[in-house]
């Protein structure tokens, strides 16, 4: 079995750690530190006032993520040091289980990448930014993708599962939060479970976009696979042939408190040669 993952957009300048893994195995995915990217080192990161100001946003944004829909964007500090952060859990998560990633995700943020100033961080529930200059608003459209190379789809599966996925597009940019999943029934080969989601803080035309250029750059490489998902700065995107999402349908701010739902979850391990394709 060899998973692939393919690269499209990010600078070389950027030290690049990513191992996302699933099994289709499970109906439904477990939390998981899927990678993380910095840049280059940079002395001034060392500084006790940077590392104050990263250390006050890191908190502020896992404390108020949660409560706000598992979305939250601030920044600490003053100019030159500033600092802004971004953090986002995933829509059909809880509210308990997006404040367990994002506690987490900032936990790793504050060891990880200790020389670099814009440093992005996925895990399977949640993505982390944070840079010394101003993101907010502005669409990326560098993704990393990641498959089973070995998976194959049948071939009447190739444009359907595409069409699907870009309809997906379309309706998650529509939303109030950016995010939807979505079903499709194809007989006899079974079903396909897709779901998209944006960052908040870019606009809703950005936000298809950026969708569909993942869905351009990778499709040649990904239409014909049984499963495989695509993380970006802006935007993500899932297709599997199994059900990998929750049916969470409360907003996460609403959901405080309450018991995680996830009933049967479990975390599926690959261990795999990891093989990496530049695309720039």
């Amino acid at each position: 079995m060899k998973i692939v993952l393919l690269l499209v957009d990010f600078v070389a300048v950027f030290a690049i750690s990513l191992s996302l893994i699933s099994d289709p195995c499970y109906a439904a995915d477990n939390n998981t530190n899927l990678g993380s990217q910095c840049s280059i080192d940079d002395k001034s990161a060392a500084d006790n006032e940077f590392q104050i100001n990263r250390r006050n946003l890191l908190d502020v944004l896992a404390a108020n993520a949660p409560l706000q829909n598992g979305f939250y964007t601030t920044e600490t500090g003053k100019k030159p040091e500033k600092d802004y952060g971004l953090i986002q859990c995933r829509g059909d998560i809880s509210a308990d289980d997006c404040r367990n990633c994002t506690n987490n995700i900032t936990r790793i943020a504050s060891t990880a990448c200790q020389k670099s100033k814009n440093v992005w961080i996925w895990f399977r529930w949640c993505f982390l930014r944070y840079s010394n200059a101003s993101f907010f608003g502005s669409v990326e459209y560098s993704s990393a993708a990641s498959t089973n190379d070995t998976d194959l789809d049948v071939p009447s599966m190739v444009s359907k599962g595409l069409d699907f996925m870009g309809e997906l597009a379309q309706n998650a940019s529509k939303q109030p939060l950016m995010f939807q999943t979505a079903v499709l029934d194809v007989g006899q080969s079974g079903k396909r479970y897709g779901m998209a989601q944006c960052t908040r803080d870019i606009s809703k035309a950005d936000c298809r976009n950026c969708l569909d250029h993942q869905l351009e750059s990778f499709k040649s490489v990904l239409a014909n696979k049984r499963g495989w998902e695509i993380h970006g700065s802006s935007c993500f995107m899932w297709y599997q042939d199994y059900q990998f999402y929750f049916n969470i349908s409360t907003p996460a701010s609403e959901g405080a408190g309450k018991p995680s739902s996830h009933k049967g979850a479990a975390i599926g391990l690959i261990t795999s040669m990891l093989a990496l394709v530049m695309v720039l």
